[in-house]
């Protein structure tokens, strides 16, 4: 009886003092931080069709940024957003892109399409995009189509106005 307790203690002893290096911290999906956000509403204009978004803080090589448009408001008030690119493929054969391109210091957002000059005010005037940086560490951990996802996933909350 008293090796098996001997034997119990010394195994105690050995498995609660047996300790290695702690390792990277894990993800617990906002790492405690919450994703820069915010909304902006800009025009697209002749010649270019373009609009640059300053940060207004560095987004360093390991973050992304997410650009969402307000694409429709539902009659009860819900909002629509759908992550860019977004193509519209008119009846006519026309088509227009939402797209966007970023640095570390800004987002240009612009539009492409095969006959911007005719587009209809409603297309190129007063469009309201979402914009989130995030960081690149484990990225494919949520459906970035879905906004509602980012923002629960990352602690978003609100977005500020710009």
């Amino acid at each position: 009886m008293k090796k098996i307790t001997y034997f119990l203690f010394a195994l105690t002893i050995l498995l609660t003092s047996c300790e290695g290096d702690q390792g990277p911290r894990g993800f617990d999906g906002n790492d405690g931080e919450t994703a820069p956000a915010f909304e902006v509403t800009r025009s697209f204009n002749a010649p270019n069709y373009d609009a640059n978004v300053v940060f207004g803080f560095d987004v360093y090589p390991d973050e992304v940024v997410l650009v969402y448009i307000l694409w429709d408001t539902l009659d009860d008030g819900t909002k629509i957003w759908r992550q860019m690119p977004q193509t519209v493929i008119f009846e006519d054969g026309n088509d227009l892109v939402y797209n966007f391109d970023f640095t570390q210091f800004d987002v240009q957002l612009f539009l492409d399409g095969s006959n911007l000059e005719i587009l209809d005010s409603v297309w190129t005037q007063n469009q309201i995009f979402r914009i989130i940086v995030i960081p690149t560490t484990n990225y494919n951990r949520v459906d970035y189509s879905d906004i509602e996802a980012v923002m629960s996933t990352y602690g978003i909350e609100e977005f500020q106005q710009r």
